[in-house]
């Protein structure tokens, strides 16, 4: 299955400098390009491409308003935020407006390659720098209040939950909790469910904010 891109970067440099890394694997496609906020909306809703690399700073509309536009379409694809910042604010404000992921610009290619595979599978992007520095905005701010669920999370899932606010993958999880990958599967699935939450990067952020920030 190819997977469809759409790039969002005002800089053509870097547009066809990311169009020449994705564009030399057979199952990637870049399907449209826009140099600001408003024309990533447009050609978001015109080639309905899988997964959108959008850039954080644009003239006009920026990125992380053309993202929540394209994010609250219906079937929306999924985005990957892409900066030269690595600033707290950009993260945290991304992965609020529902994107699957936050890249710097300065990734390798292979990581990149990887990272837009990864996206396209259904899995979310949290790199360990943008974890930690997530965590370390949050243990800035007052003490959370815990959250009431409609299904409490049993003593397993909490686990899990603590391990995902560290940014760990199902693998890992399974290693530090001596569980089997499909268990632990089962178990972030649970989690989303009862947090009524769509993936790991909004579990991750209701993990922060409702006391579960890794520890």
């Amino acid at each position: 299955m190819t997977i469809r891109i759409l790039l969002a970067d005002d800089q053509a440099l870097v547009r066809t400098g990311f169009r020449l890394i994705l564009g030399s694997e057979s199952d990637l496609q870049v399907v449209a390009e826009a140099a600001d906020g408003d024309e990533a909306v447009r050609q978001a809703a015109r080639v309905r491409p899988d997964i959108v690399l959008m850039d954080v700073r644009m003239p006009g509309v920026d990125g992380l308003a053309a993202a929540r536009v394209i994010l609250a379409s219906p079937d929306p694809p999924r985005v990957v935020m892409l900066t030269t910042f690595d600033l707290d604010d950009y993260i945290y404000e991304a992965l609020r407006a529902g994107a699957s992921g936050f890249l710097l610009k300065d990734v390798e290619p292979e990581q990149l390659i990887a990272a837009i595979r990864q996206v396209a599978a259904g899995e979310t992007l949290i790199a360990p720098q943008v974890t930690r520095r997530l965590i370390a905005s949050f243990v800035r701010r007052p003490p959370p209040q815990p959250a009431l669920l409609p299904e409490p999370l049993t003593a397993r899932e909490e686990e899990v939950l603590r391990l995902l606010g560290r940014g760990l993958s199902n693998h890992e999880i399974a290693v530090a909790l001596f569980l089997g990958e499909a268990t632990v599967k089962t178990h972030v699935a649970r989690v989303l469910a009862k947090l009524n939450v769509r993936d790991r990067v909004q579990a991750v952020i209701w993990a922060y904010e409702h006391g579960y920030a890794g520890g």
